[in-house]
């Protein structure tokens, strides 16, 4: 599959032009490719645009390293854009009225009744917005429902919306556009909190950090990059790149494996924040950490159908080196860890010599690479690892100070980048108990599979 003629790339935010435009430096995994003097012409600025086979070739392999982004913008729409909306719902009929509302009619709707406890209501609503009804009589979850509404697809496309979603109106035109691409099987919008008269502290926290917003920059969605896995809470996706659908047997994390499967076919995933879909988050604490503690669960079943993708952290040989330096609190940590920096340093500058100021650029890169590996130790600490952080915190002094660095600076940061409507202390309090409910639920999963697979880091050079 090829890129069509007009296809527009653009740079990714952290990809550097280096070396006099001889060379780019960026991706997940950060790498370096150099440019021969055709491909140094294919580049305008920071785009690029299909003109013949040889751009497209690089075009495609900047967008599977993650390099670049196509501009949705300047993407035609399909040649057959026709889609049918799928929703899954059980009971909710005012927010099921409130989403087919926003959907209008220029789409087939398919609502699925996953055994409501009032299937009057559910089918009152869907009558009269002119959808079509499939009522289940066994509940069958999530994953369930959606393939009931899938088998009944007709359409190149489908559009999965929870019932809890509201669509702009600009939302599935947008994704529609990432299918220019033949590789693209799905393309998921930006979820922003849907606004409500008088939020509750939980409320605003979770607008400003939920779990399923995904951040205001475009992205390829793959295992061990910022976007690793993306909601189906709203998305568009090929009809004929699904196949089975989603694995039924999953109630939680379904979304997850779909995504993965797909992406282990060589399909790609977009994620595109121009198009946004609003979802009603929850505002009762006990109901959110609930929930925090459900997706939780999913990490055992994910381990053991994508072992590559699910590890909590991945480290390189010298980062894990690095960390496990500078967590002992000795005297000698803070030599050792200027040391490793330095061989790493040295290291990379080896690897990229040949470009100018090849050391220059190995500082930043190993400069990024120990910020990464910190954040990750910090995740790991406050998120995953809690229950081993907390008896770690009762044996030891230097566990304890290392636990309160990594609580207090990962609020600091965090709360400076969300720009949360909080105070820092409630935000504070909703972070920890965000990382506290999903970490719980992890070792539940962890426990119920009796297997480590979904705790343990990965290695890898």
């Amino acid at each position: 599959m090829t890129l069509p003629v007009g296809f527009l790339v653009e740079l990714d935010r952290h990809t550097r032009i280096v070396d006099d435009g001889r060379a780019l430096v960026g991706g997940f995994p950060t790498r370096l490719i150099r440019l021969t003097p055709r491909a140094q012409r294919l580049l305008t600025g920071r785009t690029l645009r299909v003109r013949d086979a040889a751009s497209s070739l690089l075009a495609d392999r900047l967008l599977d390293l993650g390099m670049a982004h196509p501009v949705v913008a300047s993407l035609p729409p399909p040649t057959d854009p026709r889609c049918t909306v799928v929703v899954p719902v059980r009971d909710r009929p005012r927010q099921l009225a409130r989403l087919l509302g926003s959907v209008g009619g220029n789409h087939p709707v398919i609502v699925v009744d996953d055994a409501s406890s009032d299937p009057k209501a559910v089918a009152a609503v869907t009558a009269e917005h002119g959808a079509t009804l499939v009522a289940l009589t066994t509940n069958l979850g999530p994953a369930g429902a959606r393939n009931a509404g899938l088998r009944l697809v007709t359409t190149p496309f489908v559009v999965f919306a929870d019932s809890d979603i509201v669509l702009a109106p600009d939302t599935v035109p947008t994704l529609l556009r990432h299918f220019a691409d033949p590789a693209v099987a799905m393309a998921v919008p930006r979820i922003t909190g849907l606004p409500s008269p008088a939020p509750t502290w939980i409320e605003r926290y979770e607008n400003a950090r939920s779990s399923l917003d995904l951040g205001v920059h475009p992205a390829g969605v793959r295992p061990g990059s910022p976007v690793s896995w993306a909601s189906t809470a709203c998305v568009v996706a090929r009809v004929d790149a699904l196949a089975d659908g989603f694995d039924e047997r999953m109630r939680v994390g379904e979304d997850v494996d779909l995504c993965w499967r797909l992406i282990e076919q060589g399909r790609r995933l977009r994620y595109e924040p121009s198009a946004e879909a609003a979802h009603e988050h929850r505002a009762r604490l006990d109901d959110w950490l609930l929930r925090k503690a459900v997706y939780g669960t999913g990490a055992q079943p994910l381990a053991e159908r994508h072992p590559r993708f699910i590890a909590p952290a991945v480290f390189a040989p010298w980062s894990a080196a690095l960390l496990t330096a500078l967590l002992a609190q000795r005297r000698w940590s803070v030599p050792v860890a200027g040391a490793v920096l330095v061989g790493v340093t040295l290291r990379i500058g080896h690897k990229v010599d040949g470009i100018q100021h090849p050391h220059q650029l190995a500082v930043r890169l190993t400069a990024n690479g120990a910020v990464a590996a910190l954040a990750q130790a910090s995740a790991l600490s406050n998120r995953h690892w809690w229950p081993l952080t907390v008896v770690g915190c009762v044996a030891s002094r230097r566990m304890r100070r290392a636990a309160a660095v990594a609580a207090l600076a990962d609020i600091a940061l965090e709360y400076r980048r969300d720009r949360a409507p909080l105070d820092p202390v409630r935000y504070g309090v909703a972070r920890r108990l965000d990382d506290l409910a999903y970490g719980a639920g992890v070792w539940l999963s962890a426990l119920r599979g009796r297997s480590t697979a979904a705790l343990r880091p990965r290695i890898t050079r």
